[in-house]
């Protein structure tokens, strides 16, 4: 017999929870999304670019859900938050590239780990940069500083920002 209860899986609201949806078997169940996740699938829809639906867990009856079959993709700040609780009983993953390091899924209190990482290596990060042809380049994490200073040198407009999405980083430091 297998147990049904519904998978809530952690990613980052901005590009992993996008590569995640756009890779899932939607005919295995229903699929949810955090509304900071869907802010960004909207976003991502507003600049051509599709991202399978995913309805909001507020959209359907607070009591008397059966969410046994549901696959919910959520930001890793909702883990462990009172918005949780409607699920009931539940299985937990995170997507990330921090899986890789060891006994992470057990300090994040985390069921299963998936190797997911967003991560270019410098020559690719310029050379997708260069692709965009883009004039000015906003850096939003990781090593912020000495890639704003390369592509100040040669030529770019370029300037590190602080993002809202910082929190939902598993590293608070630059080397995410």
């Amino acid at each position: 017999m297998v147990a049904r209860k519904p998978s809530v899986l952690f990613a980052y609201a901005l590009g992993k929870a996008q590569r995640i949806l756009a890779g899932i078997d939607t005919s295995i169940g229903p699929l949810f999304a955090h509304g900071a996740v869907r802010n960004m699938n909207q976003c991502y829809r507003e600049s051509g670019v599709p991202v399978p639906d995913a309805a909001s867990p507020d959209s359907v009856p607070a009591r008397g859900y059966d969410w046994s079959r549901a696959l919910i993709v959520a930001p890793d700040s909702a883990h462990g938050t009172p918005w949780m609780r409607r699920f009931g009983t539940l299985s937990t993953g995170l997507a990330s590239g921090w899986m890789r390091i060891r006994g992470t899924r057990r300090r994040r209190a985390i069921d299963r780990g998936f190797v997911l990482s967003d991560h270019a290596d410098w020559k690719g990060l310029l050379e997708a940069i260069r692709l965009t042809q883009a004039e000015r380049v906003w850096v939003t994490h990781g090593y912020r500083s000495p890639l704003v200073r390369w592509l100040t040198e040669h030529g770019l407009e370029a300037q590190a920002i602080d993002t809202r999405w910082e929190d939902d980083e598993l590293d608070s430091g630059e080397s995410s």
